[in-house]
């Protein structure tokens, strides 16, 4: 990874997003959102920190933070996956370790989406957009 890497900056010049994920446990997390996202692991772990980077080292970091505290409420922020094919996005995730938290897809105008947890209870959404999202 190291010279390939090409983090996703925010504003001109003024530096790198990333984008952090409370866990209790580092190592299935990382296994977790590896499988579902398709990054990589960016080295060991530092102390209670795991950097997940996008295999081809474009992108966002997603740093893993090992908190003590259990998730509780709703997540106040969220990812959404954006697919063509929601039912063999959301199989994949699940099989990778979420959990379904709807039983039947939400829906919204042309949108549809099912809402999933990672192992930690961290919700994120599968959604499959309006077809015309993807002629932009």
């Amino acid at each position: 990874m190291e010279g390939t890497r090409k983090p996703h900056g925010y504003g001109p010049g003024r530096g790198e997003l990333t984008l952090v994920v409370d866990c209790s446990d580092l190592g299935r997390a990382a296994s977790f959102w590896c499988e579902v996202l398709g990054y990589v692991r960016d080295g060991e772990p530092s102390g209670p920190y795991q950097s997940l980077v996008p295999a081809d080292g474009q992108g966002i970091e997603v740093l893993l933070q090992r908190v003590p505290e259990h998730k509780s409420g709703k997540n106040r922020l969220h990812l959404d996956l954006r697919t063509r094919e929601l039912e063999p996005e959301v199989a994949r995730a699940v099989a990778a370790g979420a959990t379904r938290q709807t039983a039947e897809p939400v829906t919204e105008g042309d949108w549809t989406w099912h809402i999933l947890s990672d192992p930690d209870g961290n919700e994120f959404c599968v959604v499959r957009p309006a077809p015309e999202f993807w002629a932009q």
